[in-house]
């Protein structure tokens, strides 16, 4: 059976105890420049990362989970609220590895003001094909659940740096013990699907009437496995029966033709995807549209799934230190395309509009100790 509230049991005694990141002004939308490191300690830690098709193309002294990369190049983070000590939570990274508050200083302050209409703590940024930037709000703060008015999802235009669409999510969306973790836009049928790795969930949300619905909320396929983590030779948050606890339905993708959605829990090792036409068709009961769920391979221990412009799916491979490949048309094992110690707790993957990638490095594993700084790399797309 499956642990009430196992996200925060999970990662709270990893982070939310500590204070991981370090201070900054917390006026300033503009994040020190102190942040950057050293000519000569960026070039070394380039020079180390360079080994499978890695590289580091920034770094920060606080912990990232997401990132997205706009049409224009533009690189955007964000900082979950795992501690007290988080000044920003979505940021525009800058080629110094400084930050800048996005889309204003206003969204980024929430200390005593309405949860609904600044952020709380967020989890996952997208960057869809049509200028626009999604934000995953869980408003879960140190993982103690979400707070009332606060789980939400936000489109800013890239072109006005405006926000354009709030999408707020009640208790029936968002309940008790759910964490809003990941998102991916279906501009075909303007809809947008968001994991919920609480409680475990599908959450359909119709952009244009706004109105959303949970789905595979108590299918097997969003629920994580009774499996032990172990990375660097470390086990992974062990329960009483010696097993990692429960993360559940995490990662993410919609495959290029949008037409099947890819997700897997956090602890599993497990990939399923659904076809899209069935999962947003309402009139689908759960238990026929549990039938059409497809259990695609066994995987890894992954934290973030996407799609890269070869039409591939890479996951993050947590143990590994590592990003693996699985092929839609070759429909084997996956593969390992990129590996580096470096590389710790791989957590979220985006496109560049250059064909390469993007993954972040939030060292969620080694919680109170981290090894500074957190990085961002990049790799090329190579057969």
């Amino acid at each position: 059976m499956l642990m009430r509230n196992s996200l925060s049991l999970a990662i709270c005694a990893f982070v939310s105890t500590s204070a991981p990141m370090m201070a900054a002004n917390k006026d300033a939308p503009k994040e020190a420049s102190k942040d950057a490191p050293k000519a000569a300690s960026k070039n070394a830690l380039k020079a180390a990362s360079k080994t499978a098709l890695l590289s580091v193309a920034a770094t920060s002294k606080k912990q990232w989970t997401g990132v997205a990369v706009a049409k224009d190049r533009r690189v955007f983070v964000n900082y979950p609220r795992w501690s007290d000590n988080v000044p920003v939570s979505v940021a525009q990274l800058l080629k110094d590895s400084s930050t800048l508050a996005y889309p204003d200083k206003n969204w980024n302050e929430w200390k005593g003001l309405r949860p609904g209409d600044h952020f709380v703590c967020v989890q996952a940024v997208f960057a869809d094909k049509d200028n626009g930037l999604w934000i995953v709000d869980s408003a879960a703060p140190k993982f103690q659940g979400p707070v009332e008015n606060g789980p939400k999802l936000l489109k800013i235009d890239l072109k006005t740096n405006k926000v354009d669409r709030v999408f707020r999510f009640d208790e029936a969306i968002a309940p008790k013990g759910s964490y809003l973790n990941d998102v991916r836009i279906d501009s075909k049928r303007k809809k947008a699907y968001l994991t919920d790795s609480g409680l475990g969930a599908i959450i359909v949300l119709d952009v244009a009437s706004g109105k959303a619905t949970r789905r595979l909320a108590n299918h097997p396929s969003t629920k994580a496995e009774d499996i032990l983590i172990t990375i660097n030779g470390k086990p992974f948050s062990k329960d009483a029966n010696g097993k990692s606890r429960k993360i559940n339905s995490d990662g993410i993708a919609l495959d290029p033709a949008q037409e099947y959605l890819y997700y897997q829990a956090l602890t599993a090792r497990t990939l399923y995807r659904v076809p899209v036409k069935d999962l947003v068709n309402e009139k689908l009961a759960e238990d026929d549209l549990g039938k059409k769920v497809e259990l695609v391979t066994k995987s890894c221990v992954a934290d973030g799934i996407e799609f890269g412009s070869d039409g591939n799916l890479y996951l993050t491979s947590l143990e590994d230190n590592a990003i693996k490949r699985w092929s839609p048309s070759k429909k084997g094992e996956l593969e390992v395309v990129a590996k580096d110690s470096l590389l710790v707790w791989p957590d979220s993957l985006a496109n560049a509009s250059d064909g390469s990638m993007f993954v972040t490095s939030s060292q969620i594993n080694l919680g109170t100790a981290p090894s500074l700084p957190y990085r961002l790399f990049k790799f090329k797309l190579k057969n």
